[in-house]
């Protein structure tokens, strides 16, 4: 059983969150940028209006050459391209100022209107665009217009912009950099969880999953992870050690029942009944005491302290070695036992005593269940740099319902097969596979028989 990898980049958890709170942050961040534009938007043309509407009430105190005079010396002090004026008599005439003509979407009712094309003229001293104007009629029956352009306020604006906006992008950059170191410390702590609990669906219930000094949630559900574990193991342990014990406490009171049993056989007469029935009797004590050998191999091989004996081979030689050990078994039953193999494996690291035993258990069953004039296959792949070894044959196969199953304890496809075992061959081969980390799955042959494939990929194994 293979765990789900972590996810990466956006699609984990911590991610998400991240992106989804620099989001928000960027989203309220540009409505209070909104909601400070208009606000100083509207303070700045309610300055800007309120200014013309007290240069309107200071000319409103003047009249005839004083008027001219006051209008004439304030131009010294007004901005050019902001600020103008015109004079005009009844008829609309220009007397003095620099705006010519009277703007023509100006209402003239005293009061102050804001234009979108202000005054119409090529001179560039002359605001164009949008504006605040104001037509007064003077005591002496003129007429006074007073504009002053909106481009000083978007000027100010266009610096509240500027600066918002770089506060925007100096808001944005930390955040984003901030977002990729952040979501990499819980993946590497994910990463980290899911080596200890690779090591454990392994079969090591001595790992535990790694703490810090943080406390923070990861912590806190990797100890009640560790908790259960410990509480696991320990049960484990007591119902290991209970069948162990049986096992072992039984083998002596059966080799001494075998014993006894042979004895009485010698003094029975031969080819009676009650000899023939003493030979079942010890044939049936022999399949007991194999029965109990087998649990006691299974416990031997389950205990993870044998990897510290793993040497790095070269699989071809094993292989050699198994198809010469089987061919004349293969050749007694009417079967064709070949052996494909490339010039050369990758080297794999593991026990070679006991992956001859898995492998010799896969060759004798194909063996044993084939039909004479069948054939089995063993076969060693170079799969992307890592060894795959497989054994094919024309047998009856496993059915798809019951290859899982047939890994476990004293379990058999067919249990009125007189051929078969009793459900514990196969229960060795995978707890040799699991020690070394491989991978065995069953499915069907070329020939429809059963296939069996080994993956020799090992991943890094628990001290």
């Amino acid at each position: 059983m293979s765990l789900l990898n972590p996810s990466k980049g956006w699609r984990s958890s911590s991610s998400r969150l991240l992106a989804l709170y620099s989001s928000l942050f960027v989203a309220w961040s540009c409505i209070l940028m909104g909601v400070l534009y208009y606000e100083v938007s509207g303070y700045l043309g309610d300055l800007s209006r309120h200014s013309l509407m007290q240069r309107q009430h200071l000319f409103q105190r003047f009249d005839g050459e004083e008027l001219v005079e006051a209008l004439t010396t304030s131009m010294t002090f007004d901005m050019k391209g902001v600020d103008a004026y015109g004079l005009f008599d009844e008829q609309f005439r220009p007397l003095s100022g620099p705006i010519r003509a009277v703007p023509p979407d100006l209402p003239l009712d005293g009061k102050i209107h804001a234009l979108v094309n202000c005054v119409d003229s090529d001179d560039p001293k002359l605001p164009k665009d949008s504006c605040d104007a104001v037509a007064t009629h003077t005591e002496d029956g003129r007429w006074l217009v007073l504009v002053r352009a909106n481009g000083s306020l978007f000027g100010v604006t266009r610096i509240i912009w500027h600066a918002l906006l770089w506060a925007l992008s100096l808001t944005i950059i930390p955040g984003v950099a901030g977002w990729h170191l952040l979501r990499r410390r819980p993946l590497r702590r994910i990463r980290g969880i899911q080596a200890s609990a690779e090591a454990i669906v392994a079969g090591d219930l001595t790992h535990r999953l790694p703490l810090s000094n943080r406390r923070d949630e990861l912590d806190m559900l990797a100890a009640i992870v560790n908790a259960m574990l410990d509480r696991i193991e320990k049960l484990m342990n007591e119902v290991k050690g209970v069948c162990d014990n049986i096992a072992h406490d039984l083998r002596t009171p059966l080799t001494r029942l075998r014993a006894q049993l042979y004895r009485i056989k010698q003094e029975a007469e031969a080819e009676s009944d009650y000899a023939v029935k003493l030979d079942d009797a010890i044939a049936e004590t022999d399949t007991l005491m194999a029965r109990f050998r087998g649990l006691l191999r299974i416990s031997e091989l389950e205990d993870h302290q044998r990897r510290s004996g793993f040497l790095v081979m070269d699989p071809l030689p094993l292989l050699r070695e198994l198809h010469d050990f089987y061919l004349p078994l293969a050749e007694e039953g009417e079967l064709q036992l070949r052996l494909e193999t490339p010039e050369s494996l990758p080297w794999i690291t593991g026990d070679r005593a006991l992956l001859f035993e898995a492998l010799a258990n896969l060759l004798s069953n194909s063996i044993k269940f084939s039909p004479p004039g069948g054939e089995v296959i063993l076969r060693g792949v170079n799969d992307a740099g890592s060894t795959r070894i497989e054994v094919h044959d024309s047998g009856p196969g496993i059915p798809a319902a019951e290859r899982d199953a047939v890994f476990q304890r004293f379990y058999r496809v067919d249990e009125s097969d007189q051929q078969g075992g009793f459900g514990l061959g196969l229960s060795i081969v995978a707890a040799i596979i699991n020690l070394h980390g491989f991978k065995l799955e069953v499915g069907t042959s070329e020939q429809g028989g059963a296939r069996l494939v080994l993956e020799c990929r090992q991943q890094l194994m628990p001290e």
